[in-house]
């Protein structure tokens, strides 16, 4: 399903500031050889994710799936000096990479990649979070929540990437169960009185979550 048309993503990219170098190699490698590049955050998408990082201001910043490293370059734009960004990949082939790439960055001091299960790594964390992006499987997107949400800071924010999971949360009934684990997850925040979210339909969608 179409989510947004493509001509109107087409404008927002070419008004949206190019990727750095980096970025822009990340992306084209990846679109050329990984059989999952949809997985990709993409040029606007990793904007926006840069521009949120830098009005916050993190010190803090937990990624949950870190795919091939597109996503923790761009949050790590907004760190606050000698902040950290902790960052969760599952897949051994993938967490290689993404090192290989945060190594040539300007945050390779700043980024720590743990290699695991998301929910075992983050019990080992002793960390007070001022941003996390949760963007891994869909499944389990309630769980991560919860997981981390002790340790986020008050006032802290939440993003989650694959909200609208391809427009399939829009059909009647649901099928897949990454769309119906998505639209649980959907409606647990939205009866989550210790927040207040918004969802954006940028990309694949965002759902922009504070902590009261």
């Amino acid at each position: 399903m179409e989510i947004i048309s493509e001509k109107v993503a087409a404008y927002a990219d070419k008004f949206t500031t190019p990727d750095d170098i980096l970025l822009a190699e990340i992306a084209a490698f990846t679109k050329a050889n990984h059989p999952h590049a949809h997985m990709l955050s993409g040029h606007l998408q990793g904007q926006l994710l840069g521009q949120l990082s830098c009005m916050i201001c993190p010190e803090r910043i937990l990624e949950i799936g870190t795919f091939v490293g597109y996503s923790a370059l761009c949050l790590a734009k907004g760190l606050k000096a000698g902040g950290i960004l902790h960052t969760i990949e599952l897949r051994e082939e993938d967490a290689q990479t993404a090192k290989s790439y945060f190594k040539r960055s300007n945050f390779a001091s700043n980024i720590l990649l743990h290699n695991g299960d998301a929910v075992d790594v983050i019990e080992e964390l002793k960390e007070n979070w001022d941003l996390v992006f949760i963007d891994a499987d869909k499944i389990n997107y309630t769980r991560y929540y919860e997981a981390v949400f002790p340790s986020v800071k008050k006032g802290g924010w939440i993003i989650v990437d694959n909200v609208l999971f391809h427009g399939e949360v829009l059909e009647t009934p649901l099928k897949g169960k990454n769309a119906k684990a998505i639209d649980q997850f959907n409606r647990h925040i939205l009866a989550d009185e210790r927040v207040e979210n918004v969802l954006l339909t940028v990309r694949d969608g965002l759902m922009i979550i504070r902590k009261k």
